[in-house]
């Protein structure tokens, strides 16, 4: 009954087990049923973060991975990956383990500062290939269309110079408004750009997602104190990142 009520409903809580057992006149603790759980291969996790996708967002994910299927790699070396991201000062439910004394939680080596709404957060736009990482800037207005565009003009054909990428090299960027806006379209076509046609509600499939996880791990381990350290800290880690990364430097893998 245990395995068979989580395989239907893999939310179900030991709490809520014990209690169904209990009216079925069964009485077990919360240990017995992790025990039982997990000698049926089944553990505990944190639940995965997933986009939420609507039938015609996997029609286009689906049709987006058939159409680059068989694409050799160098096609994909090919791509110039870009993504704007908020880094906060403190992050909120940040852990890291320490080694400490007996009665020295307390110690502010063995502790992780925190405030209020996270103490501030910077905006970034930055980009890179499987060549390595192209520019980063921070943004520190509220960006729209235009203001988008005048971050390309200046950092994306310098980041492709600098990354010496081949004639004919793809721009991806996903489906926000300000990047769909006609403006930016008819923008991107007279500087003829050739851009990767995106899926819609698809940031897992572009790798700068690993690469903006692996920023942001390097940025708490230094743990800045202020909003100039941040960005300080930012363009010097972003700088550090090798073109190539295994699992064993990032905790996953980058996929280029």
């Amino acid at each position: 009954m245990i395995t068979r009520t989580v395989s239907k409903n893999p939310r179900t809580t030991r709490g809520d087990l014990v209690n169904d057992l209990q009216r079925a006149g069964t009485k077990v603790t919360k240990a017995t049923i992790s025990n039982t759980l997990r000698r049926q291969g089944l553990k505990s996790c944190s639940a995965r973060r997933v986009p939420l996708l609507k039938p015609v967002h996997v029609q286009a994910r689906l049709k987006f991975s058939r159409e680059h299927l068989d694409d050799p790699e160098e096609d994909w070396e090919n791509v110039i990956w870009s993504d704007e991201t908020k880094i906060e000062l403190f992050v909120k439910n940040s852990t890291r383990r320490v080694w400490r004394r007996k009665n020295a939680e307390l110690h502010p080596k063995n502790t992780i500062p925190t405030v209020k709404h996270g103490g501030g957060n910077i905006m970034l736009w930055g980009c890179f290939s499987a060549k390595g990482p192209g520019r980063l800037i921070r943004v520190k207005e509220r960006m729209n269309g235009a203001m988008y565009r005048e971050i390309l003009s200046d950092n994306l054909l310098p980041s492709a110079r600098a990354l010496k990428m081949k004639r004919g090299w793809v721009f991806q960027h996903d489906n926000d408004p300000k990047h769909t806006a006609r403006a930016t379209k008819e923008w991107l076509r007279k500087k003829h750009f050739n851009v990767l046609e995106w899926p819609s509600q698809s940031p897992d499939l572009n790798p700068i997602e690993n690469l903006w996880r692996q920023l942001k791990v390097r940025v708490a381990q230094r743990q800045p104190q202020n909003i100039t350290a941040l960005e300080e800290i930012c363009m010097e880690e972003w700088a550090k990142i090798p073109a190539t990364l295994n699992k064993s430097q990032a905790d996953f893998e980058t996929i280029i």
